[in-house]
């Protein structure tokens, strides 16, 4: 099939099936300014034109990005509404969003000797350690989940937190200190 025969049955199929979202994720990965990346754009310019579909594309530092730059850019720029998002914090009026998350995912731990509700009586700690980043403490628990599973005590402690190093940007803040 050709390029235009892919995009006329992918647009069909989505039509068909009444998709109204699509996320693409790690845009900023796109460069309009390279060969690749111009006919990703002219593509993805395509469809947003063809499909009654809301578009959200993902991305880290994306204004730092050639993505909106140049007249391919510009094209994909003008199509899109840029709204920043900052780690999710630890408290939003009466909700707690991130000892939320951390709940979630305790609740998909499969570790024989884990206690139900440790990590979320720590969510300030993991919250200040993650810089309320989700992608820094899905790695920190998984991290801790796998070394748990490794020294076979089965569970997550605070003190196995600790014992974690976790991603360059995380690392930067500063490590709270321990009460002594």
């Amino acid at each position: 099939m050709t390029q235009t025969q892919i995009t006329d049955a992918v647009c069909h199929t989505y039509t068909a099936a009444g998709v109204q979202l699509i996320l693409i994720e790690e845009i900023h990965r796109l460069n309009p300014r390279t060969t690749t990346g111009a006919q990703t754009a002219d593509l993805l310019k395509d469809l947003t034109e063809r499909l009654p579909a809301t578009f959200v594309y993902t991305g880290i530092n994306v204004t730092d990005t050639p993505l909106f730059s140049g007249t391919r850019g510009a094209q994909l720029a003008g199509r899109a509404t840029l709204i920043t998002c900052g780690p999710l914090p630890a408290r939003h009026g009466t909700r707690e969003p991130f000892r939320e998350v951390i709940t979630d995912i305790e609740n998909a731990l499969d570790l024989h000797h884990h206690k139900p509700g440790t990590l979320p009586r720590h969510a300030a700690y993991l919250h200040q350690r993650t810089a309320g980043r989700i992608g820094s403490l899905t790695r920190l628990i998984r991290q801790a989940a796998i070394t748990a599973i490794c020294d076979g005590t089965e569970r997550i402690t605070k003190t196995a937190l600790d014992t974690i190093r976790l991603d360059h940007l995380a690392e930067q803040h500063a490590r709270p200190t321990r009460n002594r």
